[in-house]
């Protein structure tokens, strides 16, 4: 297996319209080209730096006042350079820098009706949203957006439920079903990626998905709503290009959002979780096996113990206080309908908070629609005033809320481990959905679920697969029989100050390293037969590095723990067994031998 290189070949900004709108000088920008077609239809293509084109993108919006899709003509254009740099609280890395030229064109029809098209270029991608000038409330009845990609190019996609949980197949763009599908989509063209997406979507528009037609490359926007009540500023529509770690380290989905609406963050605080719902649904109702699951959180300190459905308030206060005893926190599940009024939702809130609890997963939203999105933001605005964390679970996926809100830990939006997904789905989730923001898969299961994947490769997942809070989802019983594995996994964080990918395909194998301090963490895993899993590390420091590895061991039985150094520029390579992996930590080769490692 290859690692993944990036190409910085220098780029321009190609002709808009026959005339060059040059932007300021940014390091490996794509192109993007305004031209009208067919009538006075705009469309956008995107192209890499060698002229390949990735992906011609059809505009246009329809509201009840006007069909602002075809006949227009460009009036005017203006550009800007946007820098910001921002903290996140959760995510692939928690400083970030956005280097982003836009280009507004004002475009007007022969009725002198009136479209603003907005283009954002970034180093990772493109984005472009629509704005009416001199409105702020339109009703927008549909969209002309449509997405075409070769129909030869493959293809990752996302069979679409408002739940966003179905299996994601592989195929191509012109041979997938006709039907809908869900975001992020991501697409292979020549040598380059395509993910597919929204950004800054909420309440003050809706959700959409793609809807694709039979033997076509070309994917369509369908809102979620018949009548979105807009601000006349539509979500960005983004489009994630480059090599496949390009993609999969891009932060544009949230570079594209709306800053924090609050600036105090001190008490938010991302972790792991321990969870006991999936390897026993009716564990939530007894107090007793709860307190056990903050025993094991005090013994591998584990900072929360979730309580899913089934609790009682009859005892969640003394489980608070047991808990808080230990140095442990509790977080408490909620079916949505329970906080679906203002007044229910801050009653049940404020009773919570009172009793200790530091934070809710929300469930079975289960719906992109206006209404849905406008109860997103309400319910962020609330808890927040509350100083309640939130895991939005049956949910839409992330659009770059949780920079907006930076209480946000996590949301599922995934077909994690509840579901049994094959070990196949976990190679393409870190390169479509873990894209855009944190993603609560729940993993690491060794006796609960499907039991497909290696014990190694499921140690693997907290740090191939980013998530804020990560819950892990087996019982104490099954880590403390793998004491090997649990001491792994008691030192791996949930928040990283640099993720890289350093090798992989989609379906296939992934290999990531993110980087706590000055400690590297690598996760990789595989799908398919036993194969040799190579980690290269150039690209990774100085070094040298002192390596602590877990590794499969017999059967399902516990991981083997091995140790050594390696050069800055050498690599790590291991033979893996069917839906195996390995994991690694890396530390700086100090004078003479840690006493236990990189373990702390």
């Amino acid at each position: 297996m290859k690692p993944v290189r990036r190409s910085f070949v220098p780029r321009r900004i190609a002709a808009m319209l026959a005339a060059c709108f040059c932007f300021p000088a940014l390091a490996s920008p794509p192109l993007a080209t305004l031209v009208f077609r067919d009538g006075g239809r705009p469309v956008l293509t995107i192209t890499d730096p060698h002229g390949l084109a990735l992906v011609d993108e059809t505009l246009g919006l329809r509201t009840t006042e006007a069909d602002l899709t075809h006949d227009l003509r460009l009036v005017g254009t203006t550009q800007r350079q946007l820098t910001e740099r921002y903290r996140m609280t959760v995510g692939k890395r928690l400083e970030r820098n956005a280097n982003l030229s836009e280009t507004r064109y004002a475009l007007q029809n022969d009725k002198g009706q009136k479209l603003d098209i907005v283009v954002r270029v970034a180093n990772d991608g493109v984005a472009f949203r629509y704005e009416i000038p001199g409105t702020t409330r339109a009703t927008v009845t549909g969209e002309a957006t449509a997405f075409a990609v070769p129909p030869t190019a493959k293809a990752w996609l996302l069979p679409y439920n408002p739940q966003y949980e179905k299996e994601r197949i592989e195929t191509t763009a012109g041979s997938a079903a006709p039907g809908d599908y869900g975001y992020p989509s991501l697409f292979q063209v020549g040598d380059n990626y395509v993910l597919v997406t929204e950004a800054n979507a909420d309440g003050r528009y809706d959700g959409s998905r793609l809807t694709h037609a039979a033997n076509s490359g070309t994917y369509a926007l369908t809102l979620a709503d018949a009548r979105v009540e807009s601000t006349g500023v539509t979500p960005w529509r983004t489009v994630i290009a480059g090599d496949l770690a390009t993609v999969t380290e891009s932060t544009l989905v949230d570079d594209l959002a709306d800053p924090a609406r609050f600036a105090d963050t001190s008490w938010i605080r991302p972790g792991k979780v321990a969870w006991s719902w999936l390897s026993g649904h009716d564990s939530p109702s007894n107090a007793e096996r709860q307190k056990a699951y903050v025993d094991f959180a005090t013994r591998n300190r584990i900072p929360y113990v979730l309580v899913d459905e089934g609790w009682s308030e009859s005892w969640v206060p003394a489980l608070v206080r047991y808990a808080n005893a230990k140095h442990v926190d509790i977080l408490l599940w909620f079916h949505w309908s329970k906080l679906d009024t203002p007044a229910k939702r801050m009653a049940e809130l404020t009773r919570v908070k009172g009793w200790g609890v530091k934070g809710v997963k929300v469930d079975f939203m289960e719906s992109d629609s206006q209404a849905r999105y406008r109860w997103y933001d309400d319910t962020l605005a609330d808890t927040a005033k509350l100083h309640l964390m939130v895991n939005f679970h049956g949910a839409t996926i992330p659009h770059g809320l949780a920079r907006t809100w930076p209480h946000l830990m996590t949301m599922e939006g995934v077909r994690g481990a509840e579901n049994d997904p094959p070990a196949a789905g976990n190679t393409i989730q870190p390169y479509t959905r873990n894209v855009v923001g944190s993603m609560d898969y729940t993993p690491v299961a060794f006796d609960a679920g499907r039991k497909e994947a290696s014990i190694a490769h499921e140690v693997a997942l907290p740090i191939v697969f980013e998530s804020g809070w990560t819950h892990l989802a087996d019982m104490p019983e099954a880590y403390q029989r793998r004491p090997q594995a649990l001491a792994f996994l008691d030192q791996v964080p949930t928040v990283w100050d640099e993720t890289k990918l350093l090798g992989g395909t989609p379906g296939q194998d992934a290999i990531f390293a993110r980087r706590s301090g000055d400690r590297w963490f690598i996760g990789a895993i595989s799908a398919g037969p036993a194969r040799r899993l190579s980690v290269p590390l150039a690209s990774l420091g100085v070094g040298p590095w002192h390596a602590d590895i877990v590794r499969d061991g017999i059967g399902r039985g516990d991981v083997a723990r091995t140790a050594e150094n390696v050069t800055a520029d050498g690599t790590l390579s291991f033979e893996v067994s069917a839906n195996g992996g390995f994991a690694a930590i890396l530390c700086p080769l100090a004078k003479g031998q840690f006493a236990n490692g990189c373990y702390r």
